[in-house]
């Protein structure tokens, strides 16, 4: 089946797992690499066991994370990748600010952490840096997420409510595919300007990090139970992985390759 051209209508990265959103009008995939600067960061709740020379996929639930924490969608986080500095803002205001390559600066994010969430804490804060050619993602092989917005306006309709596609903390947000569509493209390969092929590797199962809204940290809705009743699964959005590099732009028409 040929699919009309997808349309790219915004790309975000998620520099600390579980923290705010990084929009940006352009971004450069390299073949077998993840979505840059997206998860390059995770604040560790107690001992989780990760060993930067050896480093295994761990369960989010080892972090802290929207699914439990809903109160870190209060927070505005900014991180600078020139300088390493990671600023938090609560209120508008500066509450945190540290450079995450420096024991120090991870140091005042720690701290901060301890203060801002002391009941939610198994243990320890502890900012954890990925090496190389690993990255804080919730799947093993989420390398690069996208979205469906036709989905996200089904959604709405399930649970007559408004919903922000930043629930979904994807890398991709398309439109021009069908509601539901993207869940069949498991396999197959999406391509772009200037030679990006896109292969799609698994569908997205949805937690309940979808049920806190991004703007007010308010946990309102029950995605993956509403997905469960309507559609029988929790499925919404898929990974890929980049099989062969090039630049995106917001904007961008992507296509789905024959099968």
């Amino acid at each position: 089946m040929n699919h009309a051209p997808l349309h790219l209508d915004a790309l975000y990265r998620y520099p600390v797992k579980g923290l705010s959103p990084e929009r940006l009008e352009a971004v450069d995939l390299a073949a077998d690499a993840y979505f840059p600067g997206d998860r390059l960061f995770a604040v560790e709740n107690g001992p989780s066991g990760f060993d930067p020379a050896a480093p295994v996929h761990q369960p989010k639930v080892k972090f802290l994370m929207l699914m439990r924490h809903e109160a870190l969608a209060q927070l505005d986080t900014r991180y600078d990748p020139a300088t390493g500095t990671l600023t938090i803002r609560q209120g508008g205001t500066i509450a945190a600010e540290g450079d995450l390559a420096t024991p120090e600066g991870r140091t005042a994010i720690e701290a901060f952490f301890t203060r801002y969430l002391p009941e939610a804490l198994r243990g320890p804060v502890r900012v954890l840096t990925a090496p190389d050619g690993y990255r804080f993602t919730d799947s093993p092989r989420g390398f690069v997420s996208l979205l469906n917005l036709a989905s996200v306006a089904a959604v709405e309709t399930m649970t007559g409510a408004a919903v922000d596609p930043l629930r979904f903390r994807a890398n991709l947000h398309l439109s021009g595919l069908a509601p539901w569509a993207e869940l069949d493209l498991v396999g197959r390969t999406i391509t772009g300007p200037g030679g990006l092929r896109l292969r799609v590797l698994k569908r997205t199962q949805r937690c309940a990090a979808t049920n806190v809204d991004p703007a007010t940290g308010q946990r309102d809705l029950s995605i993956p139970h509403t997905l469960t009743q309507h559609l029988g699964h929790m499925d919404c959005g898929i990974y890929a992985e980049v099989i062969e590099g090039g630049a995106l732009r917001v904007g961008d028409a992507l296509r789905v390759e024959a099968a």
